[in-house]
């Protein structure tokens, strides 16, 4: 089964706590392993892998409508493309220290597949099929947003979302400033945190914001700098 260890990590940092642990353990027993042990008849991953991805581009799909009501079908389609990719469920999957649990055959594991980015990728979608199983898309998203989302609102999937670049080029029309952004504080349960922060141009605030994490925050308070700016 799953290690206790990763059970108490999931709780305590994304307060997810599975009812059936076995199709958690599924999710993380890769097909290697279950050839080198078939006496065990255990299932791999690659079933909730082709789940997973289903709801994950539906979620991340719907999340990019509701959020940008502005932008057309094509850049949403290519800000879609640069989120549910390789490079990028490889990364998140590293970040949720899911490559520290994933069950390998000897030989995968002396490969270098726990590196392997592909895998990675395919941990990280059947990780979310077995949470869509085990307690429906609600919880899925709850955990893409603290896993995705802020990714997505500190800007790293579209130029058009980079707001800090936007309120530097708008505020610099007519010379040089200087814009500075200000950690305030967080606050919230660890699985839950909230940063805020304030952008000041030559030591004038003119936004705050706050987010899943700094870069996010800096984000939010760029987009209220830059919007109190166009209406002066």
């Amino acid at each position: 089964m799953v290690a206790s260890e990763f059970i108490s990590e999931l709780r305590q940092r994304y307060g997810i706590e599975f009812n059936d642990l076995t199709i958690l353990d599924e999710a993380f027993t890769h097909s290697s392993y279950v050839n080198e042990h078939r006496e065990l008849g255990l299932k791999d991953n690659e079933r909730l892998e082709f789940l997973g991805d289903a709801v994950l581009e539906l979620t991340v799909s719907d999340y990019l409508y509701r959020k940008y009501p502005d932008l057309p079908e094509g850049k949403l389609t290519r800000m879609r493309a640069a989120i549910v990719q390789t490079r990028s469920f490889s990364s998140f999957s590293k970040e949720a220290h899911f490559d520290q649990y994933i069950k390998l055959g000897k030989g995968e594991e002396q490969a270098g597949a726990r590196t392997r980015l592909t895998l990675l990728e395919d941990l990280f979608e059947a990780f979310n099929g077995a949470l869509y199983l085990d307690q429906g898309r609600g919880a899925v998203i709850k955990f893409v947003e603290q896993v995705i989302f802020p990714h997505i609102e500190a800007g790293e999937f579209s130029a058009e979302m980079d707001h800090k670049t936007a309120l530097q080029e708008f505020a610099q029309q007519d010379g040089d400033v200087q814009i500075t952004y200000r950690l305030l504080g967080e606050d919230g349960p660890a699985h839950e945190r909230q940063f805020h922060v304030e952008v000041a141009i030559d030591d004038v605030v003119l936004g705050q914001g706050q987010g899943k994490n700094k870069k996010a925050a800096e984000q939010a308070a760029a987009a209220a700098a830059l919007a109190r700016l166009k209406q002066a």
